[in-house]
């Protein structure tokens, strides 16, 4: 077979390829008092937080990214698809209603609902990190890292909704250190966080928060955690409605953060884009 159509052979699978990424679019507090305090959390994240005025570059149409960009793409409810500069995709509170159109390299779940995880986890992901423990008083920890990504996890606990109980360990906070940016995905979050726990997370960059405001933490709660995070970038998830996100959007510029609806459902993100003060960035999804 000639050159010539072996590539006219190969050529609409690279398209077909192409295509699909661009389309992907996407408890109670610890019981145990928290250890000793400190001012501010560990800098255990990679970098420091821009200085400058920039912003967050909208959604990029090139599938390659630059050695210091991510993208990000809402998929919906608590499930993001993180793309890394080397071609790492990480699929979060990976579930069997709501998943990315693509495989991914690592799959993290939360134990709340059914929505946040699932037990018949394709068998071709690498990495699935289930974000509890076998039992309640060895939480799940993990340290991984694939090529250009570190992945670990901070345990929080979760209401019980069975018997309105805690289930100890039965959410975590993941991180994903990738592109000198840390970007913290706090699951199916029901408390605020103690210092112990902020010192673990670390400074963040992005976080990826639930604003519901009644299945995870209620609304105050959910601010007091994000003003101890300091992180620029705040990426709404598990909105549920419209008037529920334009709430939380609300309490956020009382904050005088500046908050808005980007267009589409995917972003480009690097340490130079990052705002220099708190935005709210809500992506379109599911």
């Amino acid at each position: 077979m000639g050159s010539l159509a072996r590539t006219l052979i190969v050529l609409p699978a690279i398209v077909a390829v192409a295509t699909l990424t661009i389309a992907t679019h996407a408890a109670a507090q610890l019981t145990q008092p928290p250890a000793a305090t400190k001012p501010e959390m560990n800098e255990s994240c990679p970098g420091l937080i821009a200085s400058r005025q920039p912003r967050a570059t909208p959604a990029s149409l090139r599938l390659a990214l630059n050695p210091d960009q991510i993208r990000v793409s809402y998929v919906g409810h608590s499930t993001f698809l993180i793309e890394s500069p080397q071609g790492v995709r990480i699929a979060t509170d990976y579930n069997d209603y709501v998943r990315p159109m693509v495989l991914p390299d690592i799959a993290t779940m939360n134990h709340a609902h059914t929505t946040h995880y699932t037990d018949r986890p394709d068998p071709r992901i690498p990495h699935v990190l289930r974000g509890w423990g076998m039992t309640e008083d060895k939480p799940a920890r993990y340290d991984v890292s694939v090529r250009d990504v570190r992945v670990r996890n901070v345990p929080t606990n979760i209401r019980n909704y069975y018997d309105g109980g805690t289930e100890f360990h039965g959410n975590s906070i993941f991180i994903f250190e990738v592109a000198q940016l840390c970007i913290g995905h706090l699951g199916h979050l029901h408390h605020t966080l103690n210092q112990q726990q902020l010192d673990e997370i670390g400074r963040l960059d992005v976080v990826l928060a639930p604003v519901d405001g009644s299945m995870t933490l209620d609304a105050e709660g959910m601010m007091e955690v994000l003003q101890s995070l300091k992180a620029p970038l705040i990426i709404p998830m598990h909105f549920f409605s419209r008037y529920t996100l334009d709430r939380f959007m609300g309490r956020a510029r009382e904050l005088k953060w500046d908050a808005e609806m980007a267009p589409v459902p995917t972003t480009v993100i690097s340490k130079s884009t990052l705002p220099a003060t708190p935005k709210v960035m809500a992506l379109p999804g599911r």
